[in-house]
């Protein structure tokens, strides 16, 4: 299996995350705008908000 390396940050605690290693990204439902998530705090259910204002645990 390919190792993924592409690395964003996490939209709740700011943090660099690499995609590939537990942590996510996916498209904002409402305006597209690209959302990561590191592992803690997916696992947390931390909140989070895209600038459009959408929101989501």
């Amino acid at each position: 299996m390919a190792e993924m390396t592409e690395r964003i940050t996490c939209i709740t605690c700011g943090a660099y995350i690499l995609i590939g290693n537990g942590s996510v990204k996916f498209s904002c439902p409402e305006c597209g705008e690209l959302i990561g998530r590191c592992v803690r705090c997916k696992d947390l259910g931390k909140r989070f908000s895209c600038k459009c204002g959408f929101y989501g645990p």
